[in-house]
């Protein structure tokens, strides 16, 4: 779960709101089907991509919230609205948007819960230093679930995105074994033997199932070059180790904060993602 859907299901529990969804779009248009955001009384959850668009939108919801103040949002009637972007709106995306209000409450929750939890794809995320502290916040906001794995059980902070589940492994490469088809797997543990560990461990699953959505090594060429010495002689071959991408993240971005390495290391996920 996202953390705006968290926060849209939190806030249900004490206000209602006006949902308003991407029903429809025909050609350019500033955001996907499928988007939303929430309109309370007092805030915005979300965004459907902002402008003049968001403008009209938000003063609809807002009309139809004081209208329903002494309606049950469990009888209003949807309603669905055509924004043509250019001719009415100004903005240059140049589409048709169709947007669709709907009024909900704390009893709209259990189905919201599933319909907003929309497609994520699964993470693996090993390590829990800094860059893995930084990529964890970055990932929160976008659409993955991720599991966070570490061989040191105190390294995990108290709270983490809704959408981040963390689990003690030691030793830390044994998890890769139950890791759901299809994972991305991202390493940056404390320990140059426990990372050296989980990618033999990935190649090996890869030579029998071949089902992980791919595997990332943070560290450098030297790392890297070292590491092959080390597989080659654990039995690996240059195929399976094709398999493995190090340095992780988009290429040309020099930065080595740990914020700037999560943002390179989510951006090349976000890659992959559009590709698949």
């Amino acid at each position: 779960m996202s953390q705006h859907t968290a926060a849209l299901l939190a806030r249900l529990q004490h206000a209602p709101a006006v949902l308003v969804s991407v029903d429809q779009v025909q050609g350019s248009g500033p955001r996907e089907q499928g988007a939303w955001m929430a309109v309370f009384a007092d805030g915005v959850i979300n965004t459907i991509g902002g402008g003049h668009l968001e403008y009209q939108a938000l003063a609809e919801a807002r009309a139809l919230l004081q209208r329903s103040a002494n309606t049950s949002p469990s009888h209003a009637q949807d309603r669905v609205l055509r924004y043509a972007l250019g001719p009415a709106l100004g903005q240059c995306c140049g589409g048709v948007v169709h947007l669709r209000y709907e009024s909900v409450n704390e009893h709209r929750i259990p189905s919201l819960q599933q319909r907003l939890k929309g497609p994520q794809d699964a993470v693996a995320l090993f390590g829990g230093g800094h860059v893995g502290k930084a990529l964890v916040q970055v990932l929160g906001m976008l659409p993955y679930q991720v599991l966070w794995i570490d061989s040191r059980d105190e390294i995990f902070p108290v709270q983490v995105p809704p959408n981040v589940v963390t689990e003690h492994s030691d030793p830390v490469h044994a998890a890769v074994a139950n890791l759901s088809p299809g994972t991305h797997v991202l390493i940056m543990s404390f320990s140059h033997a426990e990372d050296l560990d989980v990618v033999a461990a990935c190649l090996k699953r890869q030579r029998e199932h071949h089902d992980l959505g791919s595997v990332g090594l943070i560290g450098s060429q030297t790392k890297w070059a070292t590491f092959r010495h080390r597989l080659e002689a654990r039995g690996f071959t240059e195929q399976d180790m094709q398999q493995v991408t190090c340095p992780i993240g988009v290429p040309h971005i020099t930065g080595k904060e740990p914020e700037v390495i999560a943002v390179a290391v989510a951006a090349q996920l976000l890659q992959r993602r559009s590709q698949a």
